[in-house]
């Protein structure tokens, strides 16, 4: 039903909310180009922009760049105060996980590097960059350097897989993670990978990683795609 009511994108944004309830469209699906809908509807490609922007705004639908505009992902809640691999959090919300290896390289890690792993300039350590997916979809882009000297048999097969895995069945115990959280706004590397809009910013993580006896493992550096991760935890009242 029409609602004359309200503005013309207004109504249209609304017939699109039960077009999409009527055809059973699931998350991460898309819906038909503006030229179509624009069709479908009768009304001009404006007046149908003017209705995906508010969906969008909305957090309904999302826009990948050069793809398309799809329904929203109900956002994966992420627990910044418990310390869990990207593999467990995504078998444990029923996604099936993956990794695609941009970059791997051993390098000789930079005064930033050395600072936060505690190496030498002459000490080498990997540089790994990955796209971390669920179910074939980017979630997040990780950057990460760790020792050679602690894991001399780390490959790009492995990497594929778990790192925490990795880590834990050499026999290490991963203790905590101290970190920074931070919205940026996205390079063009980020749009790309990630294909989020160039101006939606996003949260990255600058963080590292301590085994028990408090050796630093991991330096990584993390970005969130901003339409699949809200981040949450509790707050308790100073009593004192």
């Amino acid at each position: 039903m029409w609602d004359k009511s309200l503005p013309l994108y207004k109504q249209i944004a609304n017939r699109i909310k039960e077009d999409i309830i009527s055809a059973k469209l699931a998350q991460g699906d898309a819906i038909p180009t503006e030229t179509k809908l624009a069709h479908s509807y009768g009304v001009s490609r404006v007046t149908v922009r003017q209705a995906i922007k508010l969906l969008v705004e909305e957090k309904l639908l999302y826009r990948v760049q050069g793809s398309g505009t799809y329904i929203s992902h109900n956002k994966v809640e992420h627990n910044i105060y418990k310390l869990q691999s990207f593999t467990e959090e995504m078998i444990r919300l029923d996604h099936q996980p993956s990794n695609e290896i941009i970059e791997f390289q051993l390098t000789l890690p930079s005064v930033e590097v050395q600072d936060v792993l505690n190496v030498s300039e002459d000490d080498k350590v990997y540089y790994i960059k990955r796209l971390r997916l669920a179910d074939k979809e980017a979630f997040i882009l990780e950057e990460s350097y760790l020792p050679v000297e602690l894991f001399p048999d780390l490959s790009i097969d492995v990497m594929k897989e778990s790192k925490y895995d990795y880590i834990e069945q050499k026999g290490h115990q991963i203790d905590k993670r101290y970190g920074e959280l931070y919205p940026i706004m996205p390079t063009k590397e980020i749009v790309d990978f990630l294909q989020v809009e160039e101006n939606e910013p996003l949260l990255y993580l600058k963080a590292f990683s301590t085994f028990v006896q408090g050796t630093v493992f991991e330096y990584s550096k993390i970005y969130f795609h901003p339409s699949k991760y809200v981040f949450k935890f509790i707050s308790l009242k100073d009593r004192e």
